[in-house]
């Protein structure tokens, strides 16, 4: 029987955690663990074209999963995954990365070493990974099991990515399995604190009917069960900002639509600022999902929940868990004798005109039609651009999941992510809704949807360039024009088994092509939908020009 190692014990720990997939490159100082990923009962090895790659596709399967890993080796593999790990550390998304290093006595001689910076001193890329990770740990054969322990559960904890440096002669060490469940972090919450946060908050609510603007750290925090119960508890209108899209569902009464500053449609705004209490719950205001910052919330009407923190009008709780504050609320409603009224519902816009089939494809038409065709299960990842702003005025079907970048916005993330997320959840079939330009950056990845068998429509937004670009500066600047790609021949070169390739210029092949995705569920479908290069969802207009704004101001 092969000796039990400390390669095992990562790989078991992980498989406790519920990772399945492990995303990566192979390189000469991860092969002999990535042996024993193959030889793993639990755990599954899922090569991707490159190491950013695979950063991009565990961050989607993070989202979905809870928790994630990739392998890169040492150097040149782990700085070409680190701007994904560093999307994963800004957007709260738990990945472990894991590099194959040279032996611990190689790094002792400081001999000069392939994929080193040739000065001997093998910790350089430990410390940059120190700024992007929330745990760090270089495994020695006498307490790797308690650090591999230590950065797991930080990882998984507090929802942000760790690193661990496992070399060649490490991870083939024997050390005995685990004797128990990985250790977890207990309650952070202060009885006190949570008594007195209750009394402040019952104090601020009073007979008030509550507004809730929730966000992404809900998700994240794992609080969403609670936030739920919260809204249950009454009649509660509420809403998301853009970077929380699909926490709540969407299609509910009380729902008010995506909050965003100014940008906000008229109702949703104020709503939000106007209300006599609003509950905040995990936000984070960023310049993308807020017009630059051009929210106004009144402190003195608030009650801000976050992570760690609450505040009452100001006042700070500490330390309370998000949950535990988010169920106080919830006993405050439920302990009121009566319930409050029923949210208004806005009167419905005028119906926009019919479209001829043959009627050229328009931004506003292509995300009607898309949201129009999406399914209870489905999970749409929207890149950062046309594709995330077309969308998010738009109401989800109930049971639509919605994956976005808006803080970190590196482009090129969802198409690999949606891979991640394809494996992360087998029985939801990925949207992906992305552009031309973003899509050179990382088109490799979509070859692995057909050896991994994810079913996705990948939609992509043929509008010539850099469409976001142009709308905040030079809109005829050449360094906002990408090359022409042929792109219904991509996915046949890339691997794809039997390609079902659409392109759409006119409405009427937009219908059909989508039409041919449903009546294929199995498959990847490919579908080009050919827009103008200036044609630019409205909120992403709004939210150009106070972006443009505020660059011009910092610059003055």
């Amino acid at each position: 029987m092969p000796e039990y190692t400390v390669g095992d014990y990562l790989l078991d720990r992980l498989a406790e955690l519920g990772v399945t997939e492990i995303f990566g490159v192979p390189g000469d100082f991860n092969l002999e663990l990535l042996d024993h990923v193959i030889a793993h009962r639990d755990v599954r090895w899922v090569g991707s074209a490159n190491e950013l790659n695979a950063g991009y596709a565990a961050d989607g399967y993070g989202r979905l999963r809870g928790m994630a890993a990739l392998i890169t080796t040492f150097g040149v593999g782990e700085l070409s995954a680190a701007n994904a790990i560093a999307g994963s550390y800004a957007e709260h998304v738990p990945v472990v990365h894991i590099v194959g290093t040279p032996s611990i006595d190689v790094q002792g001689s400081r001999r000069v070493i392939h994929h080193s910076l040739g000065d001997g001193d093998f910790d350089h890329f430990h410390r940059i990974a120190r700024e992007i990770t929330c745990a760090q740990a270089k495994l020695v054969p006498a307490t790797a099991t308690r650090e591999i322990d230590r950065v797991l559960s930080e990882v998984h904890e507090r929802k942000l990515p760790g690193y661990l440096m496992l070399a060649t002669d490490v991870a083939r060490f024997p050390v005995e399995p685990p004797t128990g469940p990985l250790p977890r972090y207990t309650s952070g919450t202060s009885p006190r604190a949570l008594s007195l946060f209750t009394a402040a908050a019952a104090r601020l609510i009073g007979e008030h009917q509550l507004t809730v603007l929730a966000d992404l750290l809900v998700h994240r925090l794992e609080a969403v069960p609670q936030l739920e119960a919260l809204l249950a508890a009454d009649v509660v209108p509420h809403a998301t900002l853009m970077w929380g899209k699909s926490l709540v569902d969407e299609s509910a009464p009380e729902f008010l639509g995506i909050y965003a500053g100014t940008s906000s449609q008229e109702s949703v705004r104020r709503a939000i600022e106007e209300a006599p209490v609003l509950v905040t719950a995990g936000v984070q205001f960023t310049d993308m999902v807020s017009a630059s910052f051009t929210q106004q919330i009144d402190p003195a009407r608030t009650i801000d929940i976050g992570p760690n923190q609450s505040t009452v009008a100001g006042e700070v709780f500490a330390p309370l868990d998000m949950s535990a504050a988010l169920e106080a609320v919830t006993s405050i409603l439920t302990a009121r004798p009566t319930r409050s009224p029923a949210v208004p519902q806005p009167v419905p816009d005028a119906p926009d005109p019919v479209l001829e089939p043959d009627q050229p494809l328009t931004q506003k038409a292509l995300w009607d039609k898309v949201c129009g065709a999406l399914t209870p299960g489905n999970v749409v990842l929207a890149e950062q651009g046309t594709s995330y702003y077309g969308m998010a005025r738009h109401r989800l079907p109930s049971g639509v999941a919605f994956i976005g970048q808006p803080l970190w916005a590196s482009i090129g993330y969802t198409l690999p992510a949606a891979l991640g997320a394809g494996l992360a959840e087998r029985d939801r079939r990925p949207v992906l809704l992305i552009g031309d330009g973003a899509a050179q950056l990382t088109i490799q990845e979509l070859g692995q949807f057909g050896r991994e068998g994810v079913p996705a429509v990948v939609i992509l937004v043929n509008n010539d360039g850099y469409t976001v670009e142009r709308a905040i500066h030079g809109p005829a600047a050449p360094y906002n024009d990408i090359v022409t790609w042929r792109w219904r021949d991509i996915p046949a070169a890339l691997g794809i088994p039997n390609p079902l390739s659409h392109r759409a210029t006119t409405c009427g092949e937009l219908d059909a092509a989508l039409a041919g995705a449903a009546a294929h569920p199995d498959d990847l479908v490919f579908i080009e939908a050919v827009v103008t290069e200036l044609d630019v969802p409205p909120l992403l207009e709004e939210l150009a020009a106070a972006i443009a704004k505020a660059n011009k101001a910092a610059g003055s």
